[in-house]
């Protein structure tokens, strides 16, 4: 700790300093956002801070525009011409892989031809996704430490934090908004495809290439550039396939997300010991608490059963994609030294898991997805092509955890299904 420690009433009169309008400290405030101590980065963020607070400029909620802004920003930082032998690369993987899943899957193929993404071009078609997605976890969040804060501050200091809660909400939105930015910029530089993260970036469902990152990736490995190629290109296929045919499935995760962040609650008692140990020389350390989650109280039994059933079905998701891909490029001789390849690759903390775990916590464990994809594939041996995808109709018909771990319910209830029982639950769908 530094020898300067700043004492509690230091602490509190450092607020008043900030909400009496005085001068705000840059470096300071770009530790705690999270964003590089440069000079060009503190101008803007003082900018855009001072927009957020001028009269008529607090807004609420996050600042979407200045997310996409800032990722943008990042992420053309190293952005390269991709070789023309790149995209047709991936345009003839994307051929054969479609006519190698037909045998693979019941799902019909895509009819929009695959989208070959910069990285830039990826954080503005992704970001509605996240929008969707950490919307509700922040204004939760935002919602949740002002309540603490009003409730909890001496009530001489409290009224003047609500005389200007409007400010510091719009200043809190500006620097979450940057850091948020700075996160998917650099995550840009990670994702390989559309589906990477575990949801697909587009509404309509259409496979997606960022050709940038999947040539690094494949010259990164000692195989076959063809076969990794066309190996990619039928995961992303599948897993676009998947949600063409089960429209319900994106905004049903969406929703469950939702469910889980309108329970969030802050931790009294973490904040008090926060604020008893700061120091302005460590102001980092707010920032790790608010992102590791340190600061959340512990989660409520339906929290749980939400996130339990978030991390299922991002399973079953990936496990059908795993398991459908294998079948479909049976064909390559690398084929399972490349799927060992993509597993290793999920499990030293890839995008998908990265993405959910700031966002709301969620840890996509490895270890589950291969459980799935070995129930996936005794389904498909037990009851054939058909009656395993037909399962992706409705998400009543969705297997359980138990399901994952034996299967033999669940088999049997897929044996049991017929085509009417199919037509029940696409009307069902339609009619909402």
């Amino acid at each position: 700790m530094n020898d300067n420690r700043q004492e509690p009433e230091d602490f509190e009169a450092m607020l008043r300093k900030f909400l009496s309008g005085q001068p705000l400290d840059p470096e300071q405030l770009a530790k705690a956002a999270g964003l590089p101590i440069d000079p060009k980065a503190l101008q803007e963020m003082l900018t855009q801070i001072g927009a957020a607070i001028a009269p008529g400029g607090q807004t609420e909620g996050v600042n979407w525009n200045l997310v996409q802004t800032q990722a943008r920003k990042i992420s053309a930082k190293n952005t390269v011409a991709v070789p023309e032998s790149v995209g047709r690369s991936i345009n003839t993987s994307t051929a054969t892989g479609n006519l190698w899943l037909d045998e693979a899957t019941d799902l019909g193929p895509i009819s929009i031809e695959p989208k070959l993404l910069s990285r830039e071009l990826w954080v503005a078609d992704s970001i509605g996704l996240f929008r969707d997605l950490a919307t509700p976890v922040a204004e939760r969040m935002a919602i949740a430490l002002t309540e603490n804060f009003q409730e909890n501050l001496p009530e001489d200091f409290a009224g003047m934090l609500s005389q200007a809660s409007g400010i510091m909400k719009s200043a809190g939105s500006v620097m979450f908004a940057m850091q948020l930015g700075e996160a998917l910029g650099k995550l840009s530089e990670e994702v390989l495809s559309g589906g990477d993260i575990g949801l697909p970036i587009f509404q309509e469902a259409r496979p997606a290439f960022v050709a940038q990152n999947l040539a690094n990736f494949v010259n990164s490995l000692e195989e076959e550039a063809d076969q990794v190629y066309i190996y990619l290109a039928v995961r992303e296929l599948a897993h676009s396939r998947l949600f063409k045919h089960s429209k319900w499935l994106r905004g049903y995760i969406v929703n469950l997300i939702t469910s889980y962040a309108s329970e969030i609650t802050i931790d009294n008692t973490k904040i008090v010991e926060l604020s008893e140990g700061f120091d302005p020389a460590e102001i980092g350390n707010i920032q790790k608490a608010l992102e590791s989650g340190a600061l959340i109280a512990p989660r409520t039994d339906s929290q749980t059963r939400a996130l339990e059933r978030i991390e299922t079905v991002l399973a079953l998701i990936e496990g059908w994609v795993d398991c459908v891909t294998q079948a479909a490029t049976k064909r390559l001789p690398r084929s399972l030294a490349i799927a060992e390849t993509m597993r290793r690759k999920r499990a030293s903390i890839g995008p998908a898991e990265r993405t959910f775990l700031t966002l709301i916590g969620l840890e996509l464990r490895p270890r589950k997805i291969r459980e799935a994809s070995s129930m996936w594939q005794q389904v498909t041996d037990a009851v054939g092509l058909e009656k395993r995808d037909a399962i992706w109709s409705h998400p009543d018909l969705l297997p359980t955890e138990q399901d994952i771990k034996d299967p033999a319910k669940l088999i049997e209830r897929a044996l049991k299904q017929n085509p009417d029982d199919e037509i029940d639950a696409a009307l069902r769908d339609l009619l909402g």
